[in-house]
């Protein structure tokens, strides 16, 4: 049996539109090995000459089958069959900067969400212009839904703009695009901001400030710029530093910690002097997770809510239309500070 016969032997069925007759009938040559990975579907002009469908009808029949992640087209080649998970709703691509702890909390909640129709291919950029463009270039054209979270350097927005603003959800940190693109993203400077000064009777106990913040990472600028304008408002004595050097831990400072790299660290040098968390040494930390709830008693931190995040972009991703999210950040206040 032939893939036309597999077609026409659906128009017996009333309910289905031909555009559905044309999916279906495909999906079960792809089942029952009619059809195999690698193999050339009909051109468009075969389509149209074999089932009288129209142009429109069967272009959209094959754009749906290339959000399922079953069909990749070729420039001046023609669509082929790349996969036979034919379960599979849509094929959802998701461009993270790592997997830390909170980003972690983020997949686990999206997949969830989005269940076991949904089938998500994860890749991660870790804040490289170059590993972000090859990795953009490979996705590109073969996921019904990219979920990206960006580098903020807007020479990548004639990059992002290449999807389709109904096929891309921007997530976490936020970069300029046209009106018409879906965004659930931070804002990093204000909401840091205003967290300081709720800690500010606290951060006052501690004769100096020290915030870890390396300029040649992906940490967001807003919360260096937060950390200048709050020590400069409120006259507290603060230094900005790139690198922890071990054994370097000293009793009065309240250290702040962008990424979990140095907080460890520290924790760790802490745990070996005499020094107390919350009395000798504060802590303060972005990004919380179930950890830094459990250890030294708990660990203050300023965080969006990552799993709340990820429900949004689940739901975006079913629902589809258009989203324009700022998440707001929390503090969290624990015996750290």
């Amino acid at each position: 049996m032939t893939l036309f016969d597999k077609i026409n032997d659906l128009a017996e069925i009333n309910t289905l539109s031909k555009h559905e007759q044309l999916v279906e009938g495909i999906i079960q040559a792809i089942d029952e090995k009619v059809l195999n990975i690698g193999d050339k579907l009909p051109s468009i002009n075969q389509m149209v000459a074999e089932l009288g469908f129209a142009r429109k009808t069967i272009v959209k029949a094959y754009e749906d089958l290339k959000d399922r992640g079953l069909v990749e087209s070729k420039k001046l080649k023609g669509y082929f069959i790349i996969s036979n998970e034919t379960k599979v709703v849509s094929k959802v691509a998701l461009l993270m900067f790592s997997f830390q702890r909170f980003q972690e909390d983020f997949y686990n909640s999206f997949r969830k969400e989005l269940g076991k129709k949904y089938q998500i291919d994860v890749f991660f950029h870790h804040s490289n212009v170059t590993i972000f463009t090859s990795i953009f270039h490979n996705i590109q054209g073969k996921y019904g839904m990219y979920v990206i979270a960006p580098i903020p350097n807007q020479s990548l927005r004639p990059l992002i703009e290449l999807i389709a603003s109904s096929k891309l959800l921007i997530i976490d940190r936020f970069i300029k695009l046209d009106p018409t693109y879906s965004y659930i993203s931070q804002e990093f400077e204000e909401s840091t901001y205003t967290k300081l000064i709720e800690l500010l009777p606290k951060i006052k106990l501690y004769k100096k400030f020290v915030l870890f913040f390396r300029n040649d990472a992906d940490y967001p600028l807003g919360i260096l710029n937060a950390f200048n304008r709050f020590c400069t408002d409120y006259n507290i004595t603060g230094s900005v530093v790139e690198k922890y050097k071990n054994g370097s831990v000293k009793k009065g400072r309240l250290y702040f910690f962008v990424s979990d790299t140095y907080l460890w660290d520290v924790l760790k040098d802490v745990r070996n002097s005499e020094y107390k968390v919350g009395k000798d040494i504060g802590i303060l930390s972005h990004n919380d997770h179930v950890v830094k709830e459990m250890i030294f008693g708990g660990i203050t931190t300023i965080s969006t809510d990552f799993k709340e995040m990820a429900k949004k972009a689940a739901t975006h991703i079913k629902d589809r239309g258009n989203i324009k999210v700022i998440m707001p950040s929390a503090l969290i206040k624990r015996n750290s500070l």
